[in-house]
């Protein structure tokens, strides 16, 4: 086949690799897994990290372009994000901080005549990550909702980028100057009151004498971006799992089951959760596999070409975006049997493809 710049036909511009654009942007959407799979591979050599202006620039950092201050976070954040929320942390002390503040929060919610379960839960996940493990952030003790800033300012993230009054992306720039205007402020008395090392924060401060990217102005953007990051996943995901088990009484019925046969293998019922429990929860973990199937919190990975990238005999041009759906893969019929079916049974069969 002769070699073009991404001119398919019109039946191939609906396949597995099609081209559109979007806001008038040149883009390049896939759900082939061979394409989805090299193109990782390729991060840092034929294509970068790419967001949407409306993303991007409120993450941006004086002296850096969009892009590079937002590769810079990412690859930051990969080096020291397990040393907070792996496996070895969450064994250590996470796991029971996590039981007793979710169980506090359900206390709360069972008093109230009605829960707005995505927005609680987002208040509930970034109260609980800012305090435990980001920056020690007391939402009791503070004077401003820090989370209800961030939760307005995600609300203009999908948006054009018009700062207008009337426009949500105008109020997002508003709520997240008030918000960085408080954690600038958490920053420099950090900075003037050095401990140990305790939280993310902590340890970003420690390494500023290391990294010459990490300013003050670098480090309250950062908790931003990871305070964001973790809430709004978080909180989707536990949206969509309460809703998805709800419409399933024996999804429902038999992780019932499961956590009832933990608490009666108790000594003590009251006591708290442990690492083998935790680990022994294979239902559970079928049901969390099942809900990351069906809706995927995130629709698909962003990169943009650095140069002219060769396929199967079509070019993608320098400069246009890719969008990597792998969330598409995980609805075909061709991946999964009944795809739009809620089946946690369908991950019972381990080391084997779920059916």
């Amino acid at each position: 086949m002769e070699e073009s710049k991404m001119q398919w036909s019109p039946p191939s511009r609906y396949g597995p690799i099609f081209r559109t654009s979007v806001a008038g942007r040149p883009i390049v959407i896939s759900v082939d897994p061979e394409f989805n799979h090299y193109i990782v591979k390729q991060e840092g050599k034929l294509v970068e990290l790419w967001y949407m202006d409306s993303f991007s620039s409120l993450f941006s950092m004086e002296g850096e372009s969009r892009t590079t201050a937002l590769g810079v976070i990412h690859k930051y954040v990969r080096s020291i994000i397990l040393d907070h929320f792996g496996a070895e942390p969450l064994k250590e002390k996470l796991l029971p901080q996590i039981e007793v503040f979710v169980s506090k929060t359900l206390e709360t919610w069972s008093t109230q005549s009605s829960v707005e379960v995505k927005h609680a839960a987002s208040i509930m996940v970034f109260d609980f990550s800012t305090k435990s493990i980001m920056f020690s952030y007391d939402a009791e003790k503070s004077p401003m909702k820090l989370s209800e800033k961030l939760i307005n300012a995600a609300g203009g993230f999908m948006s054009f980028p018009l700062n207008i009054p009337g426009f949500a992306y105008h109020k997002s720039l508003k709520d997240q100057k008030e918000a960085l205007t408080m954690l600038r402020k958490i920053v420099k008395e950090k900075m003037n009151s050095p401990g140990k090392h305790e939280d993310m924060l902590d340890q970003a401060i420690n390494n500023m004498n290391k990294e010459k990217f990490l300013s003050e102005d670098f480090l309250a953007r950062w908790v931003f971006g990871i305070s964001f990051a973790t809430f709004e996943a978080i909180s989707t995901a536990l949206s969509l799992a309460l809703k998805l088990i709800a419409d399933s009484p024996a999804v429902l019925q038999e992780l019932t089951a499961e956590h009832k046969a933990i608490l009666k293998a108790r000594k003590n019922r009251n006591s708290i959760l442990t690492w083998e429990e935790y680990k022994s929860m294979t239902f559970t973990l079928q049901v969390i596999n099942e809900v990351l199937r069906i809706a995927n919190v995130s629709p698909g990975l962003l990169r943009k070409a650095l140069k002219d990238i060769k396929f199967k005999g079509y070019t993608i041009p320098s400069g246009w975006t890719i969008m990597i759906a792998n969330s598409a893969l995980q609805l075909n019929s061709n991946t999964y049997k009944d795809p739009l079916a809620f089946n946690p049974w369908r991950w019972k069969v381990r080391n084997k493809q779920p059916y």
